[in-house]
Parts: C-alpha cells; structure tokens; sequence
C-alpha cells in the first residue's frame, strides 16, 4: 500500500502545473476514495471483530459465519437472505454485526442509496456500541462523496472531526474530499491542514491530504 501511495502521488505532482482541478478528480479521484474507503472498510471490519470477540459463542455465531462464508463465495443473494434473518432472530452481537454487513454487501452491488441509508441508521441507533456507531457513519460518509453533497457528509461526520475522537482523521478526510469534489477548495484545504497538522495522523490519510494541498495550491484558488 505504501508503494501505491508513493507512486500515485509522485503521478499526480506530475499534474500540478496543468492547474486543470476538473481534470484531476476526474482521472484521480476514484482512487482518492478508493484507498480511502479501503482504511474505512479496515476500520470497521476491525471494531465488529473486536465486539463480536466480546460476546459467547451461540447458533447466532454459527449463522453469521455461515453468511460471511456465502459472501466470501460471491453468493451475495444468499447471504443477504441468512443476514436478513440473523438481524431478526440472533442474539446478542449479532443483529449489529448482520446489519453492518448487509449494508457492506449492498454498497458493492452498487446499491449504494440502500447501503446509505443502512449505515446512517446504525450510526443513529444509540443501543449500539459508539465505536461500530461513528465505523458505520464513516462509511455512509465516504459513500456519500460520491452519491451525496458536503452537506450529507457533514451531517454523517463532522461531530467525528474533532481532537478527542480517534476517527477523526478519516472523518476530516472524508469532508475535505466532499468540499474538494463540491469545488470549494477553501474549506477542502481547511480539512486537508488539520490531516497534515495533526501528528497521529495516518501516514497514508496524511500523504493523501498533502498531495490534494499541493493541487489546491497550484490552482492558485484557495
């Protein structure tokens, strides 16, 4: 991954003097979100791992791994359908986890508005544990800067942006990608500082941020 962004950032420097902002999110900007989407994705397999690490083994245990098995087989409909009743029937962890997991499966059959609204109802469900809350938000958010406005995603994220909470970085991230892709580059490089000035940032969130700086920069618009 480090090699990925290494290289991809020295192709995208190579683009700064064309000052063509258009032109770069439209070659680059699936790859912005793609990799970012990537750490997300990481960042919410890991706290559902962690929470379901926590709870007894039962026949719901059984089922959710019998549907993640079914994924994994590309049997998507399939899995859908053991989620669909473990979110209706299991016990314990394993309606939260059934239902992030639903939402994942949706996003990539491309049914993006249900996986939205899927993620954005957990990140509201307050009987869920806060950290698989804000993981869910994330996710809804980075779908949204594609599929949404600054707005949405401020809505989904902003309160995550802040000194204390551990998601932040990806969460500043995911707001200054929506401003950049909304064309308001002032509070895009605004969002991209706090990246570069916090010094727990990611390495790969931070490379990312200074890069989309450099462009802003360039442009001579913000």
């Amino acid at each position: 991954m480090v090699n990925q962004d290494d290289s991809f950032i020295r192709e995208v420097n190579e683009e700064l003097r064309s000052d063509q902002m258009k032109a770069i999110w439209t070659r680059f900007g699936g790859l912005i979100i793609g990799l970012a989407v990537l750490i997300v994705l990481g960042t919410v397999g890991k706290v559902g791992y962690d929470y379901w690490q926590e709870t007894s083994s039962s026949q719901s245990g059984d089922a959710f791994l019998a549907a993640l098995d079914l994924a994994k087989a590309n049997k998507t409909d399939e899995a859908l359908t053991a989620l669909t009743q473990l979110e209706k029937e299991g016990y314990g962890s394993y309606p939260v986890l059934a239902r992030l997991r639903t939402a994942t499966l949706q996003a990539q059959k491309g049914e993006t508005e249900a996986a939205i609204t899927a993620f954005s109802e957990i990140g509201k469900d307050t009987r869920i544990p806060a950290a698989l809350r804000d993981a869910a938000r994330l996710r809804a958010a980075y779908l949204l800067i594609d599929a949404g406005t600054y707005d949405q995603v401020s809505a989904e994220v902003e309160q995550l942006a802040v000194p204390q909470n551990a998601m932040r970085h990806s969460a500043r991230e995911a707001l200054g990608l929506a401003a950049y892709k909304a064309g308001d580059y002032v509070k895009a490089k605004g969002w991209f500082q706090q990246i570069t000035e916090d010094a727990e940032s990611p390495r790969g969130i931070m490379s990312r941020a200074q890069m989309l700086l450099d462009v802003i920069a360039a442009s001579g618009k913000a």
